[in-house]
Order: C-alpha cells, then sequence, then structure tokens
C-alpha cells in the first residue's frame, strides 16, 4: 500500500498567484533583478515559449506563463492593465524598490510611510504588473489606524 499523496504539494502554500505574462521568458530574468526571484520551474512549450514557469521570492511562490489569447490567457499589456497586483514584504523597502527601478520598473508611487505602519511603495514591471512593496514599520492600533486615516483624508477632495 502507499504513502497517502497530500492535496497540497509540499513546499507550497495554499495560495498561489499565477501570472500571464507576455514575454514570460524575459519577465523572470527581470524578476531575478528587480525582487532577487529564483527561478524553481521553467516548463517550455511550443518554439521556446514559457509553457509554464515557478519563481520564488523570499518563502512565497508565484506561477506564471506565456501570454496564451486562443485560450483565454491574456496578460495586463494585451487588457490594458490588471485588476490586481502582487504585494511583497522586504526588509528595505526603500533598497528594494530602488532595485527594482534600476532594472526596468516604473514607479507609480514612492515608498512612503502610512498611516497602517507601513513604509509603502507602489510600481509597475515592464510586462504590465502592478507590484506594492512595504517594509513594516511600526504596529499601528486599530483606533491610532483610524484616527490617522480621517486625518489623510480629511483634506482630500471628494470621490
Amino acid at each position: 500500500m502507499s504513502d497517502a499523496v497530500s492535496p497540497i504539494p509540499a513546499g507550497y502554500p495554499t495560495v498561489i498567484p499565477y501570472m500571464c505574462i507576455k514575454g514570460a521568458g524575459e519577465a523572470l530574468e527581470f524578476y531575478a533583478k528587480a525582487f532577487n526571484a529564483v527561478e524553481t520551474v521553467r516548463m517550455p512549450g511550443p518554439g521556446g515559449m514559457v509553457m509554464h514557469a515557478e519563481m520564488k521570492i523570499g518563502e512565497s511562490v508565484i506561477m506564471l506563463s506565456e501570454e496564451n489569447c486562443e485560450q483565454g490567457q491574456k496578460s495586463p499589456v494585451t487588457l490594458g492593465g490588471s485588476a490586481t497586483h502582487v504585494f511583497l514584504y522586504v526588509p528595505d523597502v526603500d533598497a528594494s524598490f530602488a532595485q527594482a527601478i534600476a532594472a526596468g520598473a516604473t514607479a507609480i508611487m514612492p515608498p512612503m510611510n502610512m498611516f497602517w505602519g507601513d513604509r509603502f511603495g507602489k510600481l509597475k514591471d515592464p510586462y504590465g504588473h502592478e507590484w506594492s512593496m512595504a517594509t513594516h514599520v511600526e504596529d499601528v492600533t486599530p483606533e491610532e489606524m483610524g484616527k490617522r486615516m480621517a486625518e489623510m483624508f480629511a483634506g482630500a477632495p471628494p470621490a
């Protein structure tokens, strides 16, 4: 009798982002430079395209593949944007943000201290995916967070 197979493979979390990318092979190189990603799996498809790949950033797994419009897999470039983004906690958001910009990302919002206790910034990679990056710098109680948020939005124009 064989051992039972785990429903979640060893080393994988329950939730894994899966990114569709126009230029997946180049994107893997970019993510290595920008976010210190380590490629762990690459399954080549027809013509050398990336049919499936996996990378790790820190302890997190991200899966990706080449855009395939015929099968409904469209990248943010084809769609004209993305409804989701990837959030990274890093030890030094300023250094990590600068590293990503040097690798070719575009700044959306430079790192700044936020009311919830993170130093936080946003950028877009050359493949249309948005990334939020943060370093937790302060533990903030829910009461204080509410107060700070109210103060931040007090001067904001109505939406």
